[in-house]
């Protein structure tokens, strides 16, 4: 519990200095409404020592795939884009802090699930939802939600375009010898330097992974929902539990 009040108050100042730098912009320099209402405190946020880097983030190098199971398109950007399939890990992981970050396209033709969805499957079985749900009211099917079970507790998105950040703190399920769920998974998500969900229980797999039985340990997907999402600066460090 210490540690998980040191990691919130980490992000939290991390956010505080974004908010500080935002408002030192240059004079006559217009700042975007939504970047100084939901600031991008963690982005580019340097990976600590003992993680595991899954997608590594240097401008002007594009990302290498030594950790996942196949390739997506890969920009000299430091990015990758939604193609080709899901995108798994080689490796299993069970409890963890991740984090990863994300750039939605505008899609003005699009409304709902269609516009700019994706999503990041932690342990294959439970989604924390990617979409353009800039400015809605959200529910459970909305970007910072445990997709189809827990809405986030605010919007935190910014607009189509920018890039986004989620920092994720992961308590795998506990499960016996036998492989019967002793206790449920629980997680925290930071959503731009806000926290719209807080160590909330998660009591079982979600979306089209509920039928999954729950381990504890698994791989990490990206979602190929058929929209081109970008991703970049993805990390992780396991947690002993």
């Amino acid at each position: 519990m210490i540690a998980r009040r040191k990691w919130l108050c980490a992000v939290a100042l991390v956010a505080a200095a974004g908010i500080l730098a935002s408002a030192s912009a240059p004079a006559g320099e217009k700042p975007d409404a939504g970047a100084e209402a939901k600031p991008k405190p963690t982005l580019g946020a340097k990976p600590p020592e003992g993680a595991v880097v899954l997608l590594a983030f240097e401008p002007g190098k594009k990302p290498t795939f030594e950790h996942w199971d196949h390739e997506w398109d890969a920009s000299p950007e430091g990015y990758v884009t939604v193609s080709k399939g899901d995108l798994r890990t080689r490796k299993e992981f069970g409890s963890m802090r991740l984090h990863v970050e994300f750039c939605i396209p505008e899609m003005p033709g699009k409304t709902g699930q269609a516009k700019g969805n994706s999503g990041v499957y932690i342990m294959d079985r439970y989604e924390i939802q990617v979409l353009d749900s800039y400015g809605l009211e959200p529910g459970a099917g909305d970007c910072g939600a445990v997709y189809r079970a827990i809405p986030p507790k605010v919007n935190a998105c910014l607009p189509p375009g920018q890039w986004q950040s989620y920092d994720i703190e992961w308590h795998a399920p506990k499960v016996d010898a036998e492989g019967k769920k002793t206790a449920s998974a629980r997680i925290t998500v930071v959503q731009n330097g806000v926290t719209v969900q807080d160590n909330v229980e998660i009591s079982g797999p979600t979306g089209a992974a509920k039928n999954k039985p729950e381990v504890a340990k698994a791989i990490l997907r990206l979602q190929d929902h058929g929209n081109p999402v970008r991703f970049r600066n993805a990390w992780l460090v396991p947690l002993e539990e």
